[in-house]
């Protein structure tokens, strides 16, 4: 509830307070109703296999209001658990993918900034000291 409540399509258990490496991603939308369709809660994730690259614009729930252009792999395979221990794989392009590797990294400890050009994260960091001294 808390990644649909911020409002987020992907969140991470680190970004929680948890240790456990899961994710639960959300990039759905059912045109009929509007609410999201496909929630994706995987235990354990890891990409398996990667092909191609995209660079798109991202934020993050952790970091809000930044928006910076990431490269990622174009589409991606994701194995993990779902939430009954059965093993699932997901082949993911677009938004999923993209989605799926930011919640991965961080589980790594790696945040979206991390994959941006010193220059630019160096701006950020100036951009979120200024906005946590409003």
């Amino acid at each position: 509830q808390t990644m649909y409540d911020a409002p987020g399509i992907g969140l991470a258990a680190s970004q929680v307070g948890s240790r456990h490496r899961v994710i639960i991603v959300d990039v759905g939308d059912d045109e009929e109703t509007g609410r999201r369709s496909r929630l994706y809660q995987i235990i354990n994730p890891e990409i398996i296999e990667t092909a191609g690259s995209v660079e798109s614009e991202e934020g993050c729930l952790s970091i809000p209001d930044i928006r910076e252009s990431v490269k990622r792999s174009r589409s991606i395979t994701v194995q993990g658990l779902d939430p009954d221990g059965k093993t699932i794989k997901i082949e993911a392009e677009g938004l999923l993918s993209i989605c799926l590797q930011h919640e991965i990294d961080h589980l790594d400890g790696i945040l979206f900034i991390d994959r941006i050009s010193r220059l630019k994260r160096e701006l950020v960091k100036s951009r979120l000291k200024k906005l946590s001294q409003v």
